[in-house]
């Protein structure tokens, strides 16, 4: 049973804080092989499934320490039709794995929430292209059948809403959240954007928000950003307008690097967690609303903690 889907704590305006790059760390900082970058795997033996739980264990002592809540993202980015069938999973196993990785973090929460420290489980999904480069573009009508289903899981299962992450053009984002609303779930819609500010799609982020929006009706419970680093958008986000109060959340990226530099690099850029901490207190100057915080590529434990630190001094 969903214990937050139909009044979401983040919305109050509270700190929030998650986890940072899963991937990455799994990857580069504890030597895991993840083909086709997907972390859901790990689920299918008992090794896996501890790994995945120090992982969010270490998140959640941050969030604990610092009394601030918390939102379990669900290593399930790439458990979707395409990604899953290069991976050999049909649809029952990848249904099996979407179920699995909410009941993990369900019963993380039944342990370890307390009144300081609400925890929100969110189902996540991830583009069905290359989330830097994609090379086919669906319709939203397309969008909303292929990503249907594995919201249709999530919904059966104890999350309390569906976070669609590193989206890269309007119509797959247009699709998710109509195939959130069907299914009665909340949504949340992470946009990622290149070194000049804009999706990959070339559009402006400001574009985007506004016409998923409007095709929407005001779907989304809130905006992200991820998997970009702060000096890439900070001066899309600097104009002062009434969009930017849809943003809530951010997942910066470690590295300055662009999408392009990051795909051909073999070693792992972790850039600077303080430095990162002041930027992101920096930007909660600009984005108001701003108030769910974690990481992506390059980041871990590290980064969120100073993110954390810095934001809570101010």
């Amino acid at each position: 049973m969903a214990k937050y889907r139909n009044a979401l704590p983040q919305l109050s305006g509270d700190l929030f804080i998650t986890d940072g790059g899963a991937e990455t760390t799994l990857i580069f900082n504890e030597g895991i092989d993840l083909p086709e970058f997907a972390a859901f795997p790990l689920l299918k033996d008992s090794a896996g499934r501890a790994l995945l739980d120090d992982y969010f264990r270490r998140y959640i002592q941050i969030a604990r320490d610092n009394r601030t809540g918390f939102i379990l993202e669900s290593i399930t980015w790439r458990a979707s039709r395409d990604w899953g069938r290069k991976l050999g999973y049909d649809d029952n196993q990848l249904a099996e794995s979407n179920r699995q990785a909410i009941a993990m973090l369900k019963s993380l929460r039944d342990e370890l929430e307390d009144a300081n420290t609400p925890m929100v489980i969110s189902g996540c999904i991830g583009p069905r292209d290359d989330s830097y480069n994609p090379a086919a573009f669906m319709s939203a009508t397309e969008a909303q059948g292929y990503h249907g289903t594995q919201i249709e899981t999530f919904a059966e299962t104890a999350a309390d809403l569906v976070s669609a992450m590193t989206m890269t053009y309007v119509e797959e984002a247009v699709g998710i959240t109509r195939a959130a609303q069907i299914a009665g779930m909340p949504v949340v819609i992470s946009f990622t954007v290149e070194t000049d500010g804009c999706l990959p799609s070339g559009q402006r982020l400001k574009a985007a928000i506004e016409e998923t929006d409007t095709a929407t009706q005001g779907g989304p419970s809130y905006y992200m950003i991820n998997c970009a680093h702060p000096t890439h958008f900070q001066d899309a986000v600097a104009t002062g307008e009434p969009w930017l109060e849809r943003i809530r959340g951010l997942r910066a990226n470690a590295s300055c690097m662009s999408h392009a530099e990051l795909d051909n690099s073999d070693t792992l850029d972790d850039g600077n967690p303080a430095e990162l901490g002041k930027q992101y207190h920096a930007l909660r100057q600009q984005l108001r609303k701003l108030n769910v915080l974690g990481g992506c590529c390059g980041t871990d434990h590290r980064h969120v903690e100073a993110i954390c630190q810095s934001v809570l001094a101010h």
